[in-house]
């Protein structure tokens, strides 16, 4: 579904101030792959994101996506296989519309646009059944404009609208990172149980390592712009922190920062 092959990623060229962002990257995401990628501030985790997505360009290695050599695509081109939900909850929506527009746009991305745009009646029962699945009581906030709503609440709608055309790779970018600690795990079940349901290929970018090993069926860490670990499978679902930690550092030949983010 995913298969980014050798990708490297330099900024500011020739400069002091250049930065190998990604190092020869390569992974394969297979089609219902829920992958957690991890590392540290610089490891190459939004960067890799960001290739994907297309929002930077690669200067050497291939990107395809679900068939498509996305390479050189731009990234208005690649939104038709890509759902995103970033780390800012004031992203993702338009917030001075109302709820059932928003979610109207996200339904209609990619048709073609008359005229006529209005709302019917069976469409905002569609909306009410699909909020209903978040138990956020949303679903009787249709005339509710976006900004009003709280920043989980936000991000919950901005993952639905992700989902609804079922993209063949969803990104998500630190999406609870901005939330506070209980309101960003109940982002996280909404995030597990609406991947599940859907089977969608997912790449979800985390600092945090608690996180990592609950969630996905992978976990990739990254150092230094490379994948340094890729743990899948039944050695992901006896892994523990300190299993992570100690491999990190045989992998790297460093310790890892005991940072408070990464460990919560």
């Amino acid at each position: 579904m995913l298969k980014v092959n050798g990708v490297y990623k330099v900024f500011n060229p020739g400069t002091i101030n250049q930065k190998i962002a990604l190092r020869n990257v390569s992974i394969d995401l297979d089609e219902g792959d829920f992958v957690t990628l991890i590392g540290g501030n610089g490891a190459g985790k939004s960067t890799l994101l960001n290739c994907v997505a297309g929002v930077y360009g690669v200067d050497r290695g291939t990107i395809n996506i679900a068939g498509t050599d996305a390479t050189k695509l731009p990234e208005h081109k690649r939104a038709a296989l890509l759902g995103r939900v970033f780390q800012d909850p004031m992203m993702g929506t338009a917030s001075d519309m109302l709820l059932e527009e928003n979610l109207a746009l996200a339904l209609r991305r990619g048709e073609p646009r008359g005229l006529k745009w209005g709302i019917t009646g069976k469409e905002r029962e569609t909306y009410r059944q699909m909020l209903s699945q978040l138990e956020l009581g949303l679903e009787n906030r249709l005339h509710t404009k976006v900004k009003l709503l709280s920043g989980g609440q936000r991000q919950a709608v901005t993952l639905l609208m992700a989902i609804l055309k079922k993209p063949r790779l969803l990104l998500l970018d630190e999406h609870t990172s901005a939330l506070d600690p209980k309101t960003a795990e109940r982002v996280l079940y909404l995030t597990d149980k609406l991947i599940a349901e859907n089977n969608l290929t997912t790449l979800m970018v985390t600092h945090n390592m608690r996180d990592a090993i609950k969630y996905g069926n992978r976990l990739i860490m990254m150092h230094d712009g490379r994948v340094i670990l890729d743990i899948r499978g039944e050695e992901k679902k006896k892994l523990t922190v300190e299993a992570l930690l100690e491999r990190f550092g045989m992998a790297s030949g460093q310790e890892f920062a005991y940072d408070r983010v990464l460990l919560s």
